[in-house]
């Protein structure tokens, strides 16, 4: 299994990016003073630049636009049902006479 990954919420990731733009506290310092790891605090401000708040919430988990994402099923229409449960029980018929 992977790491459990943290999730911040957009109010502690606004918080470093104002320390960084409006106060003009390094990466570094920033994430130090935070508890964070300063690759956090440079990708929290170039989403910020890029995309405003909305650049700040949580993207993970989340289909990026239309037909991303896992393919919904469908439902298997009766007739094919029937046709592939019918293959299933001959093909099964012939192994169980090998």
């Amino acid at each position: 299994m992977g790491k459990i990954r943290k999730t911040y919420d957009v109010k502690f990731k606004k918080k470093a990016v104002d320390l960084y733009l409006k106060e003009g506290i390094g990466y570094v310092t920033v994430a130090k003073e935070l508890g964070i790891h300063h690759s956090m605090v440079q990708r929290w401000v170039k989403h910020y630049e890029q995309e405003g708040m909305k650049g700040l919430e949580e993207k993970r988990g989340k289909a990026k636009g239309p037909g991303k994402g896992r393919p919904r099923t469908r439902p298997e229409d009766p007739e094919t049902k029937i046709k592939r449960l019918e293959a299933e029980v001959e093909m099964l018929k012939k192994l169980l006479k090998m």
